[in-house]
């Protein structure tokens, strides 16, 4: 080999060593160009440079993997952030993300104010229309809350039926305009999937009171607000004060209360007269729960019969009277009342109108204590009837085809009954006693009443007068021909053992 081969071939090795080394280090983009000597050392250099683009390309084509992984994990950590922050149905903020945005105002020491609001006569569209439509009215719903607020506000779903809002840095005024605005936007008629739904919705604020007051109590101070209104009457609004926790306080201890009371022999069944005017006997009894507290004495429905709709005792305590009421009867039956007709009125909750089985428990249950059931009526209070959806007309058509009795209370006090009795879903209506007091003596209360009288006769329904308290009264009624009456001018509510008593002078 010659001097000039031996240089040309250091030379290259060296090229070669360093081309190694820089593959060696990472960089897959060198190339080494072979000599065209076609020997041992430019095929170890095409060998090199093939590998170094086959390294090359692996490596881009890992990169983009890796950027794409990252890019699909940024992708479910942000659906993630949503599902963790957001209600799933409406879109709308949730319970978590509302919390986080009331205590960040609180570290900005703003004035807040909370709304919280629930959808009156909800529950009647989902039962009378069905989930689908239900879920499709709670979108437009939260579509609406959204146009009423600022860009700044936050609007949320607690839950079910509940929304809140909260309205960053407000004045009382500004939120109580966003209350108003909640209230209008919400009393016009929604139609979804062909169905035209009526809501409205009871709210309930929460003023601030100063910088850095916006706490987690917040929410629930509104929310006991919202319960006020809705108490209230439908549609209100009312804002928080003390006194309501305060209140809040004892209808909760009200309803533990009353869950141990239906276990514990506390209730009692009392039995009210309904006379025959003709003959003033005793043709039927009212069934009437009293709650003999052990602090507060003899307590009557209307102290405790909103916290057992609210807790959902009143299904129960329907049934019990119920129960009660049908094994007294039957024992009636068989030791002093034999075949004469005689009927028990028991009061039921809309709540319970509404459960999907309430016909066919009022009828096994005069099964099994051996009654007909024509010896029962169910009495639903005009003022109480939630509305005139599907369900309610299909309780009552199931009742009427089974041959229980039907009777509309408080008949003359509002506008559903009238609806009810022309679609004959009723057989008896109770005049209220507003339209029944001074009847002796008041000549438009007179007129009045004997027009409701000839309307239930038109309807063939059975008039009885509720509120009865003089002779005079009673004289009245028979003279406009109202064949039944009850009230205190025969008898109060007396227990099963005085009415026992009444009955068996009756029939001697």
């Amino acid at each position: 080999m010659t001097a000039h081969a031996g240089e040309d071939l250091a030379r290259r090795l060296d090229e070669l060593a360093g081309f190694v080394v820089e593959l060696a280090a990472g960089r897959l983009d060198a190339r080494l160009e072979p000599s065209h000597q076609s020997d041992e050392i430019d095929a170890i250099v095409v060998g090199l440079n093939m590998l170094a683009e086959e390294l090359q390309g692996l490596t881009h084509d890992l990169e983009g993997r890796v950027v794409e992984r990252t890019r699909e994990l940024a992708d479910a950590h942000a659906a993630l952030e949503r599902l963790a922050h957001s209600d799933p149905l409406t879109g709308l903020a949730n319970r978590t993300l509302l919390h986080e945005r009331l205590r960040e105002v609180e570290r900005a020491s703003a004035v807040p104010a909370v709304l919280v609001l629930d959808l009156d006569g909800f529950k009647a569209v989902n039962d009378s229309f069905g989930h689908e439509v239900g879920d499709a009215l709670l979108v437009a719903v939260a579509e609406r809350l959204r146009a009423v607020v600022r860009e700044t506000d936050t609007v949320a779903r607690l839950g079910g039926d509940e929304f809140a809002i909260l309205v960053h840095d407000a004045t009382p005024e500004q939120a109580l305009d966003i209350a108003e605005r909640i209230r209008t936007v919400l009393a016009a008629p929604v139609v979804v999937q062909g169905r035209t739904c009526w809501v409205s919705a009871s709210v309930g604020v929460r003023l601030g009171t100063r910088p850095g007051g916006a706490t987690d109590d917040f929410l629930r101070d509104a929310d006991t607000a919202m319960y006020h209104a809705k108490a209230r009457s439908r549609g209100g609004v009312s804002v928080f004060a003390p006194a309501m926790r305060r209140e809040a306080q004892a209808r909760t201890r009200l309803a533990d209360e009353l869950r141990s009371a239906l276990f514990t022999g506390q209730l009692v069944v009392l039995y009210q007269p309904i006379v025959d005017l003709e003959t003033d006997h005793v043709v039927a009894v009212e069934a009437l729960t009293r709650w003999r507290h052990p602090e507060r004495g003899f307590l009557t429905p209307d102290t405790f019969l909103s916290v057992a709709e609210d807790t959902g005792l009143i299904t129960a305590l329907d049934l019990w009277v119920l129960e009660t009421a049908a094994a007294q009867v039957a024992r009636w039956r068989a030791d002093v009342l034999g075949d004469a007709p005689f009927t028990v009125h028991v009061n039921v909750s809309p709540v319970e109108l509404r459960a999907p089985r309430f016909v066919e428990d009022v009828v096994d249950c005069t099964r099994r204590h051996g009654l007909a059931p024509q010896d029962v009526t169910v009495e639903i209070t005009e003022h109480r009837l939630l509305g005139d959806d599907a369900l309610t007309r299909e309780a009552l058509e199931g009742l009427r085809a089974a041959g229980v009795g039907v009777a509309i209370d408080d008949f003359g006090t509002g506008s559903s009954s009238l609806g009810y009795a022309r679609r004959a879903f009723v057989d008896e209506v109770k005049i209220d006693r507003s339209l029944v007091s001074d009847l002796d003596v008041d000549e438009q209360q007179m007129r009045i009443t004997t027009a409701i009288l000839v309307m239930a006769h038109a309807f063939d329904l059975v008039p009885i007068a509720e509120g009865v308290q003089t002779a005079g009264e009673a004289d009245a009624l028979r003279r406009i021909g109202c064949r039944f009456g009850q009230g205190y001018y025969w008898s109060p509510p007396v227990t099963a053992t005085d009415l026992e008593l009444r009955l068996r002078r009756q029939r001697a």
